[in-house]
């Protein structure tokens, strides 16, 4: 669905991030969200109304505790600092969470908002596929004509059968965890049971994910970067929505959405490298407890610009090395 640039209803974000934003937090590792009957997984993104997802998995009713374990949630630059006050308009109250992360392309100082961890949905779907090509560089082989097809529906038009079988090539969750070492993926673990959808993802991993793709450093060869781009910028036009609203040019994107049963809730996330004001910026915003689909759009929509913004607004950003 593609939505008006502008288009925002009332967003509803967890005022929590706010809170933590603003003051040093320390907690326990509070670990992954705890799963119950009570919450069966949907569909996933393409797949029709009313079918059934194979194997469907078992989701909380409601957002899990908050991990603070990896670091003082409290802005510790003028990047971060700027995109929390972007950000605070958005906070209104409600059950949606929102995290999101911003890298310049070409080298500089990043900003973050909020470090939990989320489902990925969808766009795990683009790990699957690094994990996949790191697997056949190490095997000295190209793609078969059937990963490659299954490559392309997979990202251009999210098909969760092409990710199903894809999973199974690269070894589940156990595949995806040992290509993320590689890749600089800290904080990201593969979904249990054969539920990719249900992979936990932090925004800042993300990024690096895409630094692995868009980079020039990276554990994946040229060729397999140049792939993954390809069919990042190629996905269907119903799905072209997210972090592209932070784009004045071109933008290569992967989107993922997941209703939940047993709260009519949505997650939305989206990641992507964008063209703003003539520089590249590495995009990720991750994102659950929204009431509509079209409201956590919004929302990533927002957060994504906020992002964006944050690092033209921000004093002085000191340069780092090129990614």
């Amino acid at each position: 669905m593609n939505l008006p640039r502008r288009f925002r209803p009332a967003l509803v974000v967890h005022t929590a991030l706010a809170t933590t934003l603003l003051a040093i937090t320390v907690a326990g590792d509070a670990g992954p969200p705890p799963r119950g009957p009570e919450d069966l997984l949907r569909p996933v993104d393409d797949a029709a109304p009313g079918d059934a997802m194979p194997d469907a998995a078992l989701r909380p009713a409601s957002p899990g505790p908050r991990d603070t374990s990896r670091s003082l949630l409290v802005p510790r630059s003028g990047p971060d600092i700027v995109l929390a006050e972007a950000m605070g308009p958005l906070l209104t109250g409600g059950p949606a969470r929102i995290s999101v992360s911003v890298q310049p392309l070409a080298g500089g100082r990043g900003a973050s908002f909020g470090d939990e961890r989320f489902d990925t949905a969808s766009i795990v779907k683009v790990d699957i596929l690094a994990a996949l090509l790191l697997q056949a560089q190490d095997a000295g082989r190209e793609l078969t004509p059937v990963e490659r097809s299954r490559a392309e529906v997979m990202i251009r038009n999210s098909d969760n059968e092409a990710t199903d079988a894809l999973w199974v090539s690269i070894g589940g969750a156990e595949g995806l965890d040992t290509a993320n070492r590689r890749l600089g993926l800290a904080a990201t673990t593969g979904g249990t049971g054969g539920h990719w959808g249900l992979t936990q993802t932090t925004s800042k991993d993300q990024v690096a994910l895409l630094r692995a793709i868009f980079g020039e450093r990276s554990a994946l060869a040229p060729a397999s970067r140049a792939y993954i781009r390809d069919l990042m910028g190629g996905v269907v036009d119903g799905q072209r929505w997210g972090v592209s609203a932070a784009a004045d040019g071109a933008f290569e994107l992967k989107n993922g959405w997941l209703p939940r049963t047993g709260t009519d809730l949505w997650d939305v996330n989206s990641i992507g490298r964008v063209s703003a004001g003539g520089r590249d910026y590495l995009v990720a915003v991750v994102s659950d407890g929204h009431a509509t689909r079209e409201e956590g759009i919004a929302a990533v929509e927002a957060a994504a610009e906020a992002a964006v913004a944050s690092l033209t607004a921000a004093d002085g950003p000191a340069a780092l090395p090129e990614v």
